[in-house]
């Protein structure tokens, strides 16, 4: 019997391509975002799902040259201190650029709300669920902004008390992205830390197991 609720199949492939071909960016050229498309972004997060229908994602869209700066300043700070913590990698990752804050088009912060601590419903025990519930609307956009051709790069370089003191956020909300939106020449064929050698994608194996944890090491290799 056909599956009624069945997407076509040239929709599932177009899926599928739209996912295989999101890319973390950091390279932008100049140029708007098409008209109308930040409010259809925030839509399309507005569209993920969430633990308890609690909606933890605030956005705060960046349009203060000055402010963009000295969020730049946090940024550099931060990729400072974590260049120290990588003591084997140290000159491979500075030479990383790691956000697009200087050139991209527009900047979101995507924070967590304050208060979340009162919603209870599917985080009594997991309460990093408002967090996962956040990922998922940022996948929403990454996804949307790629469909239409327009680059983004999720930045989490930045200690996130300093940024929240910067944009004035409550006691208790928390900021847990820099979204850098912008035109691109072109996206990549593969992920950039994946061609620069810091890691490759994980064969299903080590990753899908059936009924226990197997015996030995399926961890990712690492890239400290």
């Amino acid at each position: 019997m056909p599956n009624l609720h069945r997407f076509l199949e040239s929709e599932i492939e177009s899926l599928t391509r739209l996912m295989n071909q999101r890319r973390d960016i950091r390279q932008f050229k100049s140029g708007p975002l098409p008209e109308g498309l930040m409010p259809r972004l925030i839509e399309a997060a507005q569209m993920a799902p969430s633990v308890g229908f609690m909606q933890p994602w605030r956005f705060l869209h960046i349009t203060d040259s000055a402010l963009r700066k000295q969020m730049h300043v946090l940024v550099d700070t931060e990729r400072e201190r974590t260049s120290a913590a990588l003591p084997s990698r140290q000159q491979e990752f500075m030479k990383l650029k790691v956000h697009g804050l200087a050139e991209c088009a527009e900047v979101l912060v995507v924070a967590l709300m304050d208060g979340r601590e009162k919603h209870i419903f599917g985080r009594r025990t997991l309460p990093e669920m408002d967090l996962a519930s956040a990922s998922c609307a940022i996948q929403n956009m990454w996804l949307l902004a790629r469909a239409e051709g327009i680059g983004m790069g999720w930045v989490s370089i930045f200690e996130p008390a300093d940024l929240a003191k910067l944009l004035k956020m409550p006691e208790g909300a928390k900021p847990i992205a820099i979204l850098c939106l912008g035109q691109v020449e072109e996206f990549p064929e593969k992920p950039t830390l994946e061609r620069l050698g810091w890691g490759c994608r994980l064969e299903q194996e080590q990753i899908f197991f059936e009924n226990s944890w197997p015996a030995g090491d399926h961890s990712t290799p690492s890239s400290y």
